[in-house]
């Protein structure tokens, strides 16, 4: 198929529409649950109070909005796939927000002094018991009769359209990472499977074993963790050999096709992913994926993901067959002097070229054979 050939071919399976809508016209759908803003993403898109305020602020000024992107679904609904802080936001001031675990709504939120209304500092929407300190009714009604435009991506579209347009959209901003991403993706796409990951990743064993820090927590880095595991750990060989490529690009791709997978063995992955960790937290516990030094017959250092990949991954592997408890330490201790290992572990070694040589490790050195 040539170039315009594909290009033909994707266009006809993208259906839009786009105008523009005032603020108010937006609190109208969300009070009538004509739109679904997709709270449970709050836990990943968390906008800081100055920012509020400096959108308010922007509203107030005239300041062009960007276009709110969504999707129709069979329902008529809009499906929000970007836009959610923008809405949010506003939602949240004029005091009708519901976040994911309220059935209430709000309460009055008050704004934070900005660049260029710094006497926007305490102010609220319309609090009737402190009128110094709301905006007036002209005030308001400038906010409601705002404008922002709409891009609709409409149920006709391919279904896949929406989650390519979300990925691409919420790369980067406000997000911190790719896995923040693939968390709302995979939300949308099977709340279930979401919840497995979300599952492993808050076990005790698995939390006492990766030691990370607060900061690579608060990025979701234990989810994409889950997430390595769930995909790499039974994957064959041949197909290890051709992930070639971005390593998060593959992530994504493979999660979107498990997601969709009507077959999928959920207490399989459940049986090798808690066999895994509760070995490894019987016996090496936060020493799991840190560096040994030989000499001296300790672990060092932090958490280190080359490590994960031959252990977790090979141990993992081997779950319906395991090497004997009492052997997993001196394994594990005798990775780091593995000529393999350190060839392909060492820095500016990529992640597509190292797990095809770091994977096939790992199931040898944690087999009983």
């Amino acid at each position: 198929m040539s170039l315009q050939e594909e290009i033909d071919k994707t266009r006809q399976e993208i259906r839009t529409d786009g105008y523009s809508m005032s603020i108010g016209e937006w609190i109208s759908l969300y009070e009538k649950n004509e739109i679904d803003i997709h709270p449970d993403f709050q836990r990943f898109f968390r906008w800081s109070e100055h920012q509020k305020s400096t959108f308010i602020e922007s509203i107030l000024l005239g300041i062009p909005i960007p276009p709110i992107f969504v999707s129709q679904r069979d329902d008529g609904i809009w499906d929000v796939i970007d836009g959610l802080q923008r809405l949010s936001t506003i939602y949240e001031f004029i005091g009708i927000f519901r976040s994911h675990n309220q059935t209430e709504n709000s309460s009055l939120v008050a704004l934070q002094e900005t660049t260029y209304l710094p006497s926007l500092k305490g102010k609220k929407w319309d609090d009737p018991e402190d009128a110094d300190n709301s905006l007036t009714q002209a005030q308001r009604l400038i906010i409601k009769r705002s404008k922002i435009a709409v891009h609709i991506i409409q149920k006709e579209s391919d279904e896949m359209i929406k989650y390519e347009l979300f990925q691409r959209l919420n790369t980067g901003g406000s997000i911190a990472t790719p896995q923040e991403v693939r968390n709302c993706i995979l939300l949308m796409l099977n709340k279930d499977l979401f919840d497995l990951v979300r599952q492993l990743a808050d076990s005790e064993s698995f939390k006492s074993c990766i030691a990370l820090s607060d900061r690579l927590y608060e990025e979701q880095y234990d989810m994409e963790l889950v997430l390595r595991f769930i995909l790499l750990f039974d994957k064959d060989d041949e197909s290890l050999q051709k992930l070639g490529g971005d390593v998060s690009v593959f992530l994504t791709d493979r999660m979107r096709e498990m997601a969709l997978k009507e077959d999928l063995n959920i207490e399989r992955i459940k049986e090798a992913f808690n066999w895994t960790f509760n070995i490894l937290d019987q016996t090496t516990k936060d020493n799991s994926f840190k560096r040994y030094k030989t000499d001296s017959d300790r672990f060092l250092g932090g958490f280190i993901l080359s490590a994960y990949e031959v252990i977790a991954l090979g141990i993992g592997y081997n779950y319906q067959n395991p090497l004997p408890t009492n052997q997993v330490s001196d394994h594990i201790k005798s990775i780091w002097s593995d000529p393999i290992y350190q060839q392909w572990s060492g820095a500016g070694v990529n992640a597509s070229r190292r797990l095809p040589f770091l994977i096939p490790l790992g199931r040898r050195k944690f087999s009983p054979l």
